[in-house]
C-alpha cells in the first residue's frame, strides 16, 4: 500500500472523527449567552464552515480550470466540475442552515440582507456554470468554456460574499459596521468547535469530490470500451 494512498485513509479518518466530535460538541457544549441568538448561535458551528468549505472547493476547481486550460487533460475537466458541484451543494446547505438560523435570530428566513443577496446571486452564478456545461456538446470545447467562465464565476463570488456586504448596511456580524464574531462571541470555548468543524466539512467535499471523479472516470473507461466493441 502507498503512503499516498495511507495519507488518504488517514485523512477519510480524521474527517469522519472531526465532524463527530463537532455534531457533539455543537449540541452539548457550553456557549455564550448573546442577547437575541441564544442557543442559536450553535448553528455557527454548521452554517459558517459550509461557506467556507465552499469557497475552498471553488479555488480548487478554479485552480484545476486553469490547469486545463494550460494542459487540456480530461482528468483536469473532471475535477473542475466536480470540486464545482460539491461547492455548489455547500454553498445550497450554507444557505439553508443560515436562513434557518435567521428565522429564529431575525424572525424570518430571508431579509433581503446584502450578504444573503450576495450569496443568492453568487450561487445562481456557478448555476449558470453547469447551464453552460450542458448546452455544449463538443468535449473540449465544453472544457475551454466552462474553465473560463468557472475563473469569472469565483472573481465575481468574492465581491459579491466578502466585499460589497461590509460596504452596505447589513445585519450580519462583521459587515456594515457590525462587529465580528472574533470580536465578541467567538471565545475560546466556540473555537474548540468551529475551526475544527471547518476542516472537517472541507475534508468531507474533497473525499466526495473524490469519489465522484472516480465514478466519471470509470463511467467514461466504460463508454470507450463499449465503443470500441461497437467498431
Amino acid at each position: 500500500m502507498s503512503i499516498v494512498h495511507i495519507m488518504k485513509n488517514w485523512l477519510k479518518i480524521v474527517a469522519v472523527a472531526l465532524l463527530f466530535y463537532v455534531h457533539i460538541a455543537g449540541i452539548l457544549f457550553a456557549v455564550p449567552r448573546l442577547n437575541i441568538l441564544n442557543e442559536t448561535i450553535r448553528a455557527l458551528y454548521f452554517h459558517v464552515p459550509m461557506w467556507f468549505g465552499m469557497v475552498l472547493l471553488f479555488l480548487l476547481s478554479v485552480y484545476y480550470s486553469i490547469r486545463y486550460l494550460r494542459n487540456p487533460l480530461p482528468q483536469h475537466d473532471y475535477r473542475a466540475v466536480e470540486y464545482a458541484n460539491v461547492g455548489l451543494v455547500f454553498g445550497i446547505l450554507g444557505m439553508l442552515t443560515g436562513m434557518l438560523w435567521a428565522n429564529f435570530a431575525w424572525g424570518s428566513p430571508w431579509h433581503g440582507d446584502p450578504k444573503q443577496n450576495g450569496a443568492a446571486i453568487a450561487l445562481l452564478v456557478y448555476l449558470a456554470y453547469f447551464v453552460l456545461r450542458g448546452s455544449v456538446e463538443n468535449e473540449e470545447q465544453r472544457g475551454r468554456l466552462s474553465a473560463v467562465y468557472n475563473i469569472f464565476a469565483f472573481a465575481a463570488m468574492v465581491p459579491l460574499i466578502f466585499i460589497i456586504p461590509r460596504m452596505t448596511s447589513s445585519m450580519h456580524p462583521g459587515s456594515g459596521g457590525n462587529p465580528g464574531f472574533n470580536m465578541y462571541d467567538l471565545d475560546s470555548r466556540m473555537r474548540l468547535v468551529f475551526y475544527p468543524a471547518v476542516v472537517g466539512w472541507f475534508l468531507v467535499g474533497v473525499w466526495i469530490v473524490s469519489l465522484r471523479v472516480k465514478v466519471r472516470t470509470l463511467e467514461e473507461e466504460i463508454l470507450e470500451i463499449e465503443h470500441g466493441k461497437i467498431h
